[in-house]
């Protein structure tokens, strides 16, 4: 299939909706879910037929080079968000609220859900926690905005965590994170992220809902998968945990590709006739 059909293809099938994830939940059809940051690979990934794309404040790793996701500020998210949505024909957008934008204050989180939205032109909103942010979800969903939970190691918290290993295999925490899947449906939220938990509790939290889970490092029972792309694209080579399957290397792709450019230009190979004017 060309390009052109494929892109073609791409702009005249069905939006994917809050909706459309709860029809795959019950037919059984895992969703697809990856991240994106710029213009350029969300066409990429839009065209591609991926349902779901998640504007993470991953994006302070990747893209700015930060150890954690704290240091991104909702003015940046707004501004990755801004150069997905204009890529994007098919997907579902969602967007992550960035630390300290939400937690402890229901106004706050309302405020920058609506900024997300109206600024950005994003589908819905993402937000880390259990219990201490039901409230803030609650008051968001009464602007009619949706909300994507997330539960599990929630990178937001890792200062508080102190490690990024897997959460919830002791029996209280395991109990306590499938109560937090309730209280979110209850709450109004539309899916809910399971990050790096035990699969066995994984497909225990997603039987008890009626909302899809979308899992990361928290196994195969999941209703739907969420991988960083720069991770699945091998664009990353210092990051290497379990739960991740590259499927592609372009680290390796990209610098063979500037080697060979170099050499042509040392050697005056580039540019050539058919590159000249």
């Amino acid at each position: 299939m060309s390009t052109q059909i494929r892109s073609s293809a791409v702009q005249n099938a069905r939006r994917v909706t809050t909706q459309t994830l709860q029809q795959m939940k019950a037919e059984q059809t895992p969703i697809a879910m990856l991240t994106a940051y710029d213009y350029t690979s969300a066409r990429i990934l839009d065209q591609a037929g991926v349902d779901v794309l998640l504007v993470g404040d991953s994006a302070s790793n990747v893209m700015a080079g930060h150890e954690t996701t704290l240091p991104i500020t909702l003015e940046h998210m707004i501004y990755h968000a801004q150069c997905v949505v204009r890529a994007v024909r098919r997907a579902l957008v969602v967007v992550d609220l960035p630390f300290g934008s939400y937690q402890g204050n229901s106004k706050k989180a309302l405020v920058s859900a609506i900024r997300v939205m109206k600024e950005a032109g994003a589908h819905a909103v993402k937000l880390e926690g259990g219990r201490p942010i039901v409230p803030m979800i609650e008051r968001i969903i009464t602007a009619g905005i949706p909300v994507m939970g997330h539960l599990g190691l929630t990178p937001q918290s890792i200062y508080k965590f102190g490690t990024y290993k897997v959460r919830a295999r002791e029996e209280q925490e395991a109990e306590e994170l499938a109560r937090d899947a309730v209280r979110l449906e209850q709450a109004g939220c539309f899916a809910i992220v399971l990050e790096k938990i035990p699969a066995q509790l994984a497909q225990q939290v997603t039987a008890s809902v009626r909302i899809p889970t979308i899992g990361i490092g928290a196994g195969p029972h999941c209703d739907g998968q969420v991988l960083v792309t720069h991770d699945a694209l091998g664009l990353t080579t210092d990051f290497n945990p379990r739960f991740v399957r590259h499927y592609a290397h372009l680290a390796d792709t990209i610098t063979d590709a500037v080697q060979a450019y170099i050499r042509d230009v040392r050697t005056r190979q580039f540019p050539g006739p058919d590159e000249s004017y």
